[in-house]
């Protein structure tokens, strides 16, 4: 498996009483290398990055590291809508030996295409460090069109993109107009199997939170080009992503691993809401449809 291909796990971060869960982070991750999971995202969005402090995020990004210890790649997220700080959670990233970066695009700020080509060029060119951008414009109010990560792509250290813009259309002008070693990455597991069919090199998922073997083995499926496995598996894991949805992320993922028996507490940060006895039934039912629980 190249690196940068295939599932990669966008990781809970577990808390205990409100504070970072060190011991279930590690235990988290390391059943997610025994389980094939190929590599590990701490502190993007589905690690409620947005509520962790400056010292709490770099600590995730650090122990998460250590654990690997070079298993596995692990592509920190370093996002802001705060160039300056983009720039320090990177470069804190980088001297903690992460392989990559994964940087959202500004949220709130609304900057417009030169506004993000600037952004991330300024980030680029202040630490050396592979980067993948990412595209989810349902959480940043804002959608980098493939022209913008096309132009992005000659910029040193930008090898790729975690698109989840949710769309083929987009997807596929992406693919299309980029150069033909740019990594893109499904950043929803729904268009996982199709964003690599289309030409994609994998995705980084929630559901690997709760179901690392299946997405694993569903990406490893679809990059050999067995469409047949890879599509029975999809359908197969459908319920479970659509139940993962329930809530808004990582909600349902948190509670989730806690049924799993994987962390011990699934209760996010406010202004998250623990997810309500109808989304545990959703989400019970469609873990034991696939014999998790």
């Amino acid at each position: 498996m190249k690196k940068f291909h295939g599932a990669y796990v966008a990781i809970v971060t577990p808390f205990i009483d409100g504070r970072l869960d060190e011991q279930g982070l590690v235990d988290l991750i390391e059943f997610q290398i025994a389980q094939g999971t190929h590599g590990i995202v701490p502190c993007g969005t589905t690690g409620e990055s947005a509520t962790l402090d400056f010292n709490e995020h770099k600590r995730v990004i650090e122990l998460t590291v250590q654990t690997v210890a070079g298993r596995v790649p692990v592509v920190a997220g370093t996002g802001a809508n705060n160039t300056l700080e983009a720039i320090e959670l990177t470069e804190s990233a980088r001297e903690s030996g992460a392989d990559a970066v994964l940087s959202v695009t500004p949220y709130y700020n609304k900057p417009n295409a030169e506004g993000l080509y600037q952004h991330y060029k300024a980030i680029a060119e202040a630490v050396d460090i592979p980067m993948l951008l990412y595209n989810v414009p349902g959480r940043t109010a804002i959608n980098m069109l493939p022209e913008t990560v096309a132009r992005l792509a000659e910029v040193k250290n930008i090898i790729g993109i975690k698109e989840a813009c949710g769309s083929i259309e987009q997807i596929s002008d992406l693919i299309r107009l980029c150069p033909d070693d740019f990594i893109v990455l499904s950043g929803d597991d729904f268009t996982a199997m199709p964003t690599v069919l289309l030409g994609g090199k994998g995705v980084i998922s929630v559901i690997s939170n709760v179901y690392p073997k299946g997405m694993a083995e569903l990406m490893e499926a679809a990059l050999a080009g067995d469409l047949a496995k890879a599509n029975a598996l999809h359908y197969r894991m459908y319920p479970l992503m659509k139940a993962l949805f329930c809530a808004p992320n990582p909600v349902p993922a948190k509670a989730g691993a806690e049924l799993l028996g994987k962390i011990r507490s699934g209760l996010p940060r406010l202004p998250l809401a623990p997810l309500d006895a109808g989304g545990i039934e959703k989400l019970r039912s469609a873990m034991a449809g696939l014999g998790l629980i």
